[in-house]
């Protein structure tokens, strides 16, 4: 911001705003020895539309693997929406701050 005091010319900081990010969370799928892998990949797909078929698979294989799988990362409210989505499809799944 710009003041003019006796014809000089002064330069006043404005107040910096700094928007604090809310923390991102992950939305983690657990090994499912119950349901069909094409049914698993089909409900990532339905639940979270942004996954291709491609994605799908890989956090279903990561899942029967390792026993976990990244879904996605994202606000909490979205994460906390696909994991009951998920869980009301009969898939394991939790979600937990990112570090």
């Amino acid at each position: 911001m710009v003041s003019r005091q006796g014809g000089t010319t002064v330069l006043v900081p404005q107040e910096q705003r700094t928007r604090k990010r809310q923390p991102l969370y992950r939305v983690l799928l657990h090994n499912d020895p119950v349901n069909t892998r094409d049914y698993v990949v089909a409900t990532l797909q339905e639940v979270v539309p942004q996954l291709s078929e491609q994605d799908a698979v890989a956090v279903m294989l990561a899942a029967h693997n390792t026993g976990v799988g990244l879904v996605i990362v994202c606000d909490q409210e979205p994460a906390e929406f696909y994991s009951e989505q998920l869980k009301s499809k009969g898939l394991t799944s939790t979600i937990e701050p990112e570090t």
